[in-house]
């Protein structure tokens, strides 16, 4: 099942199910679909996940019973996105678990998940503007795939973990390189601050993309691709990163019972799984993100984020 985001006529956020490249809108679950007592499809993809279990089976019965009795899926371009999980209560991110991505920095792959975090203040949907704060100079793109958590995860053994997965969406987990502190980000004699939560949680610093694909339609064991592009102000597309989920250093399973042993995960949480090998700052010379471009995350079989960059300054 793919569930979309998006803005109604009345610019109020809601979700729908995809059905054969159209959009059952959400006042048609509710309406035609006859969704009955529970979340409203206004609350969002998270109320659902914390409705009950069988929040799925709810969701496809209702579209297939909305078209039944005659709801158009409606074209997906006639409804502005919005992101598929707009306010995360948590976002743990995972850092160097793509082998390649590890290799490109000259590093060492770390002996267990290296973990970070985000808030939701950094999340914005497809076409929202990243805005790059005052005093950094090096944003860098990286694109990621974002699993949703569906049902509480305490402690929760790897073999077990797939159970507490929702769906899997597009992120672009944007990094202020010169604040990271990453070497080749810095002029000669700075050293940057090395604040991490600064440099990646910034607001706006997770562009998210508006559709949340279930486990049953994708599987990151296949190798899905991911792929980046920095697009400059005369539309040309810079092709950045290229790899593929078969690279990860730790899989969903792993990373699901490592986080879970410290950290509950409930539903609606996202976890940043890692980005493959291409980012801007191990290039030669580094490419930045500056203000004017565009970048485009996708991962296969889900859909991709798109974002223009803007100075901070614009958006005063």
């Amino acid at each position: 099942m793919r569930l979309r985001a998006y803005h109604d006529r009345f610019d109020c956020e809601r979700f729908g199910v995809e059905v054969d490249d159209g959009l059952v809108t959400g006042r048609a679950l509710e309406r035609h679909g006859r969704l009955g007592r529970g979340a409203s499809t206004h609350l969002g993809i998270t109320s659902w996940l914390r409705y009950e279990d069988d929040w799925q089976r709810r969701l496809d019965r209702g579209a297939r019973r909305a078209m039944r009795r005659g709801s158009k899926a409606i074209p997906i371009g006639d409804r502005r996105p919005a992101a598929a999980i707009p306010g995360p209560g948590k976002i743990v991110c995972v850092g160097l678990n793509y082998r390649e991505h590890v290799a490109e920095g000259g590093r060492k792959a770390p002996t267990r998940p290296l973990l970070f975090g985000k808030f939701a203040n950094a999340v914005v949907a497809d076409g929202e503007a990243v805005i790059r704060p005052p005093g950094t100079r090096a944003l860098d793109l990286e694109v990621e795939l974002g699993v949703v958590i569906g049902r509480r995860a305490r402690r929760i053994p790897a073999a077990l973990a797939m159970d507490h997965v929702a769906g899997y969406v597009v992120v672009n987990d944007i990094s202020a390189r010169d604040w990271q502190g990453t070497p080749q980000a810095l002029a000669p004699g700075e050293s940057g601050d090395g604040q991490w939560l600064r440099a990646k949680g910034s607001d706006t610093f997770l562009p998210m993309g508006p559709v949340m694909v279930t486990p049953d339609e994708v599987d990151p064991r296949d190798g899905l691709r991911l792929r980046s592009w920095r697009i400059t102000p005369d539309g040309i597309e810079h092709p950045m990163q290229d790899g593929t989920t078969a690279d990860l250093v730790w899989d969903i399973p792993t990373l699901i019972a490592f986080i879970s042993n410290a950290i509950t995960l409930e539903p609606g949480d996202v976890i940043a799984t890692g980005t493959p090998s291409g980012v801007g700052v191990f290039r030669e010379p580094p490419v930045f993100l500056e203000p004017g471009d565009r970048v485009r995350c996708e991962i296969e079989g889900i859909g991709t984020v798109e974002n223009p960059i803007v100075e901070a300054e614009a958006t005063a």
